[in-house]
C-alpha cells in the first residue's frame, strides 16, 4: 500500500511539474507576444524619426512623417514640423500645397502671408497659434537679437503633395539653393518678357546660394534678401516691378489664384503702403498661454483651442490643445471620438499608454521632451508624469470641431454614465459591487499620483490574499506528505 501511495505521488508531482513548465512556458509566450506587441506599438505610435527638410547656418526645419504605417492599416495623416530660426534670419516667400498650422514655443516670429488678395503681416509671440492656408505665400523673419526662434507645425498629408516629404514647397525667392519657381521658364523667353539681359537675368538667378533660410545682417555674408528688405519702398517696387508684370502676362486673369505672384510681389514691395491698411482684413494670432483653463484641479491642467473660440482653424481643419500634469498625476483613460490626435513634448517626462481594440495593451513608451506621439481615432490611451517633475505636453487634433473626449474612468466618465445591471452583467459581477468600483475615484479627467509600485505589480485583494495563504499551506501539506511517502 505505501509503495502504491509513494508512487501516486511520484505521478502526481511529476504531472505537477509538466503541467507547470507548459504553463510557464505558455506565459512566457504570451507575455513574449504581449511585449513584442509593445515594441510594434511603440515603433507605430512613438514618433522619433526626425527628417531634415531644410538646413542651413540660418536654420533648421525639421519633420516627422506621417502617412500610411508600413504593413498596418494604421493611417497618420499630419506631418509634424520644428522650425528653428537663428537671430536676423528669413524664411524666404514661399508656399506650400498643405494647410500650415503655426505654434510659437519659443521666440518672436513675424509672419507676412497674402490674406484676401493683399499681404498682411502679424508680430507672433510664445504661444501664439496661426495658421497659413495652403497656396498662399508666406515668409517668416526672425528680427530679434540674440533669440533664436522655435517654432512647432502640422502639416497636412494631402493626396496632392508630390514631394518624398508627402508637402511640397514652391520657392518664389531663390537662386541656385534654392531654385525660384520664376526660374524654370525658358531663359530667353523670361528675358525677353522681363526686358533684361541674358548676362543680369543669369546674375538675377544665380546670386542666392544660401537655402531656403537665410541671415539678414550681422556679421554672416549679407544676403540678397537682406539688401531687398533693407531697401526703400518705390526701389523695392523698381527693381521687381518687372517680374511681376512678367506674371500678369503669362498667366491668364481667370486662372490667377489668390496667392499670385504679382501681387505678392506688388504688396511685399510697398509693404509700409499698405500693412496698416489690410491688417485689420487679416485675423490676429490667438495665444494659448494667455488662455484660460478649460479643465483645471490640484493635479494639473488642460486648454482646449477649436474652431468655435478661433475662426481660422476651420482653414486647416485642426484643433489644438495643452496639458500640464503635475508629478505623477494622470490624464485619465480616455478616447477621442472625432479625431486624431498627436502630442508633442514640451516640459518633463512622461509615459503614453495605448490600446488597440482588442483590449491589449499597444504601447506604454517612456516619452521626454521633444518626443511626438499620435493616437489614432476611437483608441482608449491616457498620459501619465514622472514623479520627478511636472509633464507638459502641446499637440494637434484633425477635427477644429470641439472634440468631445470620452473618459472612461473617474467621475463624470462612462463607467459612471453606465451603471447599471447591464453593466454589471458585461463584467459578470453584482451591481452593488460595480456601484463601488465606480465610486472609488472621485477624480475627474486629471487624477492624482498612483502608487509607488511598478505599473505591471498586481496587489490581492483581501479574500485572493487569504486563498493563496490557504493554497500555500495545502501545497506545503503535500509536500510533506510527498517526503514521508518516499520515506
Amino acid at each position: 500500500m505505501g509503495k502504491r501511495k509513494s508512487l501516486l505521488l511520484l505521478v502526481l508531482v511529476l504531472f505537477s511539474a509538466v503541467v507547470s513548465s507548459v504553463g510557464g512556458h505558455w506565459r512566457e509566450r504570451e507575455e513574449g507576444e504581449e511585449s513584442e506587441q509593445r515594441t510594434q506599438g511603440e515603433k507605430w505610435f512613438l514618433l522619433r524619426h526626425l527628417h531634415d527638410v531644410v538646413k542651413t547656418e540660418a536654420g533648421v526645419m525639421k519633420l516627422v512623417k506621417g502617412g500610411y504605417r508600413r504593413g498596418t492599416s494604421f493611417h497618420s495623416p499630419m506631418h509634424i514640423g520644428f522650425i528653428s530660426m537663428e537671430p536676423n534670419s528669413l524664411f524666404i516667400p514661399q508656399y506650400l500645397d498643405s494647410n500650415l498650422l503655426l505654434f510659437v514655443h519659443h521666440g518672436e516670429a513675424r509672419v507676412g502671408h497674402i490674406y484676401r488678395d493683399e499681404l498682411a503681416e502679424r508680430s507672433l509671440k510664445p504661444g501664439d497659434v496661426y495658421t497659413i492656408p495652403a497656396g498662399s505665400a508666406f515668409y517668416l523673419e526672425n528680427r530679434v537679437e540674440n533669440q533664436r526662434l522655435h517654432i512647432i507645425c502640422s502639416i497636412d498629408v494631402t493626396s496632392e503633395s508630390m514631394g518624398w516629404h508627402a508637402f511640397q514647397s514652391f520657392f518664389i525667392g531663390g537662386g541656385i539653393y534654392p531654385t525660384s519657381i520664376i526660374a524654370g521658364f525658358d531663359h530667353s523667353t523670361l528675358s525677353t518678357a522681363l526686358n533684361v539681359s541674358a548676362a543680369e537675368l543669369s546674375t538675377f538667378l544665380t546670386r542666392q546660394s544660401s537655402g531656403p533660410i537665410v541671415h539678414l545682417s550681422g556679421s554672416h555674408h549679407t544676403h540678397i534678401w537682406s539688401k531687398f528688405l533693407a531697401q526703400e519702398p518705390h526701389k523695392r517696387l523698381a527693381h521687381l516691378k518687372r517680374i511681376a508684370n512678367f506674371e500678369e502676362e503669362t498667366i491668364p486673369k481667370e486662372e490667377e489664384s489668390t496667392w499670385s505672384l504679382r501681387k505678392f510681389l506688388f504688396t511685399l514691395l510697398n509693404r509700409e503702403d499698405v500693412v496698416e491698411r489690410v491688417n485689420h482684413k487679416a485675423p490676429s494670432a490667438y495665444n494659448l498661454y494667455n488662455r484660460k483653463a478649460d479643465f483645471k484641479n490640484e493635479f494639473g491642467w488642460s486648454k482646449k483651442l477649436d474652431e468655435s473660440n478661433y475662426s481660422p482653424l476651420k482653414i486647416s481643419g485642426n484643433g489644438v490643445y495643452l496639458v500640464n500634469l503635475s508629478p505623477g498625476s494622470m490624464m485619465a483613460p480616455h478616447v477621442n471620438p472625432t479625431a486624431i490626435e498627436y502630442g508633442i513634448v514640451l516640459k518633463g517626462t512622461g509615459r503614453v499608454q495605448i490600446v488597440y481594440p482588442n483590449g491589449t495593451l499597444a504601447m506604454n513608451a517612456r516619452v521626454r521632451e521633444g518626443d511626438v506621439f499620435w493616437v489614432p481615432r476611437y483608441f482608449p490611451f491616457c498620459q501619465i508624469a514622472s514623479t520627478n517633475g511636472p509633464f507638459e505636453f502641446f499637440g494637434f487634433t484633425t477635427s477644429a470641431r470641439r472634440n468631445h473626449q470620452q473618459f472612461l474612468v473617474g467621475k463624470n466618465s462612462l463607467m459612471q454614465s453606465l451603471r447599471g445591471p447591464e453593466f454589471a452583467a458585461a463584467f459578470g459581477i453584482s451591481e452593488k459591487r460595480l456601484k463601488r468600483i465606480a465610486n472609488a475615484q472621485s477624480e475627474q479627467v486629471i487624477l492624482p499620483s498612483s502608487s509607488p509600485a511598478s505599473p505591471h505589480h498586481y496587489k490581492a485583494t483581501e479574500p485572493e490574499r487569504k486563498k493563496m495563504v490557504k493554497f500555500e499551506k495545502m501545497i506545503g501539506s503535500f509536500g510533506n506528505d510527498m517526503i514521508m511517502g518516499f520515506d
